[in-house]
C-alpha cells in the first residue's frame, strides 16, 4: 500500500490550494484528527487518552455511525471537541455521481452539526469541493500528517515513528477511531501526546 505520510508542500499549495491541509504554525499546537467514528470502545479509548492531556482533537463522522453512536457522539461534543461530516456511507468522492455524492453528505448532516468536511479517503473532485464551498458553506479538510493507522501491514511503532518524525506547529494529523486501525492508534496515540506534550506542544481542535 503506498501513501504519503507527510503531504508535500507544493502539493498543498499548488494543486489543490482551497483545501485546509494544515494550520497556522506561530504557535506550538498540533491539530489530532479522527476519520470513521464513533465507535463504541475505540472512541471512548481515544477520548480517555486526550482526556488525560486536557487536549482537544477533530472527529470527522460517518453519519450512519453517528445514528447508531449517539451516546458516544454526545460525549465527543460534550468534553469539547469539533466534528466534522464524512459523509454517511463513507462515500468515494471519485466513484460516484455528484448527485448521490452531495445528497449523502447532507443525509450525514441531518447528525452531524458542521460546517467541516473530510472526504473518505481523501478523495473529491474539484468540482464537489466547489459545490460544498460556494453551496453549503462548508470547508474541505485534508492533512499534513497520515498516521497510515489504517495500513494493516505498518507495525505499530513504524506507526508511532511516521508520525513522531512528522509532526510540526500547526500539523492536521490523521488518525481513525476504527476496528482496522485500532492496533496502531492504540500504541501510537499515547506516544504522541506524552512525546509532544513534554516538548510544550498542546493540542487543538479545528475551528
Amino acid at each position: 500500500m503506498y501513501y504519503l505520510v507527510k503531504t508535500p508542500w507544493l502539493f498543498r499549495k499548488l494543486v489543490y490550494p482551497a483545501y485546509r491541509w494544515k494550520m497556522p504554525a506561530d504557535e506550538k499546537k498540533i491539530y489530532l484528527s479522527f476519520d470513521d467514528g464513533p465507535h463504541p470502545t475505540i472512541t471512548s479509548f481515544v477520548l480517555d487518552e486526550l482526556r488525560k492531556y486536557n487536549a482537544r482533537a477533530t472527529f470527522f463522522c460517518i453519519g450512519k455511525n453517528v445514528a447508531e453512536q449517539t451516546d458516544m457522539y454526545k460525549r465527543i461534543l460534550n468534553e469539547g471537541h469539533a466534528v466534522g461530516n464524512h459523509t454517511h456511507n463513507h462515500l468515494n468522492g471519485w466513484k460516484v455521481g455528484d448527485a448521490p455524492y452531495f445528497e449523502n453528505i447532507a443525509l450525514a448532516a441531518k447528525y452531524i452539526d458542521s460546517r467541516l468536511f473530510r472526504p473518505p479517503y481523501g478523495r473529491i473532485t474539484a468540482f464537489q469541493a466547489k459545490q460544498l464551498k460556494e453551496k453549503w458553506d462548508m470547508t474541505t479538510v485534508m492533512w499534513s500528517v497520515l498516521s497510515g493507522d489504517f495500513d494493516q501491514d505498518l507495525s505499530p511503532e513504524k506507526c508511532w515513528k511516521n508520525v513522531r518524525d512528522s509532526i510540526s506547529a500547526g500539523s492536521i494529523v490523521v488518525f481513525h477511531d476504527s476496528e482496522k486501525a485500532y492496533e496502531r492508534l492504540g500504541y501510537a496515540l499515547p506516544r504522541v501526546l506524552d512525546h509532544f506534550s513534554h516538548k510544550g506542544f498542546s493540542f487543538e481542535k479545528i475551528s
